[in-house]
């Protein structure tokens, strides 16, 4: 019996040593190996799926790539960093992965934008799910599908457009139904002029159109009632997206606005009462799992309430106070960067990203800048980040191989090769 034994590990050691494509790894059970690739670093997998044919095929495996994703939104206290760099002219995109190894986790690696033969310059539409959505900024017509981990890209439909207009833009993935949408607000006007006396232009007229990825055209739910202000992509919390809107005659109180993904209808939520609001220095951010708003007060301050509970009220805590920090990054050339500061991020000096494993809230300051605050003791850390852009935008991001699950082929389905650059 034991020779039995014997023979049938040579023959199986001689079948291993043959087959150049054939390592260990995928000799284990599919559940186990599965489970052990889910606990790596977006990176590693990567790295790991560039090894031999066999390793990329159990990569890709579907229930891989939906078990790696779910356990990556749900670990959002090791986050992957998207840095948008659009200084000073064509656009770049990097990361910093906060899951990698201690040596590793600082190092900033930049990722090749394949579309940038046609969309040179781009914004950050919003993260979801592992995919990046990105518009084109000079001309406002093109839309990009992106994960930057895989190389897969895929241009969406164009919408209609308006010579005169301003577009706020937001990305989402509806959990009922499984689907990916894009929302564009369109505020526009027909004629030249508008108000003398304004400071900004005014545009009275407004569209919403949604895009169903997978659909081959937009669709059009008429016109809007609020002046959403135009940042990056709402929040997303509960399968709605969330901005602010603009004061305006009719409604003069700021208020805090949703876009259900489900019925594709706007609502309003509870704000919290903190009176921030009805000022310009804030934003909305999502903080292990919960809607949050971050409102930058005087001398530099920032305060951050969290609804505990989503849409209620009585919820809203204000979770950090953050007194004022000035970075070392920031302290050179101090009298330049407030003549800067004036005209990037509305004023703000400040914004939050997202909570830390250990607790710690994750700060930007002026685009330049990644700090890291103890709520316990009050004291800041700055992040030397190695490689990072001069001016950047933060775009906290979920690391995974996923795509969107349409009939339609994306333009690129990746290579052999790892997709960025270190």
């Amino acid at each position: 019996m034991d020779l039995d034994c014997e023979k049938h590990r040579k023959r199986r050691k001689t079948k291993v040593e043959d087959d150049p494509q054939t390592t260990g790894m995928e000799l284990l059970p599919r559940e186990i190996a599965h489970d052990i690739l889910s606990r790596l670093p977006i990176t590693s997998l990567v790295q790991f799926k560039c090894v031999c044919r066999a390793w990329r095929a159990l990569v890709q495996d579907p229930q891989l790539v939906d078990l790696y994703l779910s356990c990556s939104t749900q670990d959002t206290d090791h986050p992957c960093l998207i840095l948008h760099c659009d200084f000073p002219i064509r656009n770049n995109l990097y990361f910093v992965d906060f899951a990698a190894q201690e040596e590793e986790k600082e190092k900033v690696k930049r990722i090749p934008a394949p579309f940038s033969s046609m969309m040179p310059e781009f914004e950050v539409v919003g993260s979801c799910n592992g995919l990046l959505c990105l518009s084109d900024s000079l001309y406002n017509d093109s839309l990009y599908i992106y994960n930057p981990f895989t190389g897969c890209y895929k241009e969406l439909p164009k919408s209609l457009q308006y010579p005169d207009q301003e577009v706020v833009s937001g990305f989402g993935f509806n959990p009922k139904t499984k689907e990916y949408k894009v929302i564009r607000i369109v505020y526009y006007r027909n004629g030249h002029g508008g108000y003398p006396r304004s400071r900004r232009i005014i545009y009275p007229l407004s569209e919403v159109q949604i895009l169903t990825l997978g659909c081959p055209e937009w669709r059009s739910l008429g016109k809007v009632s609020y002046r959403l202000v135009r940042r990056a992509s709402g929040a997303l919390v509960n399968g709605r997206l969330h901005w602010i809107s603009r004061p305006c005659r009719n409604k003069p109180a700021r208020r805090l606005v949703s876009f259900d993904l489900t019925d594709e209808q706007f609502r309003e939520v509870p704000k919290p009462d903190c009176g921030g609001l009805n000022r310009c220095n804030y934003h909305l951010v999502v903080l292990r799992g919960c809607l949050s708003a971050a409102v930058y007060c005087n001398y530099g301050r920032l305060e951050i309430w969290v609804m505990k509970e989503y849409n209620v009220k009585d919820s809203w805590v204000k979770e950090y106070n953050i007194g004022s920090y000035m970075p070392k990054g920031l302290k050179q050339n101090q009298d330049r960067q407030l003549k800067i500061w004036k005209n990037s991020s509305n004023g703000r000096v400040v914004g939050a990203l997202c909570v830390l494993k250990n607790g710690e809230i994750l700060l930007e300051y002026k685009n330049r800048v990644l700090v890291s605050y103890d709520p316990k003791n009050g004291k800041f850390k700055d992040i030397e980040l190695q490689g990072a852009p001069n001016w950047f935008q933060t775009v906290v991001h979920v690391g995974s191989l996923n795509w969107i699950d349409t009939p339609s082929d994306a333009y690129n389905q990746g290579s052999d090769t790892s997709p960025y650059v270190s």
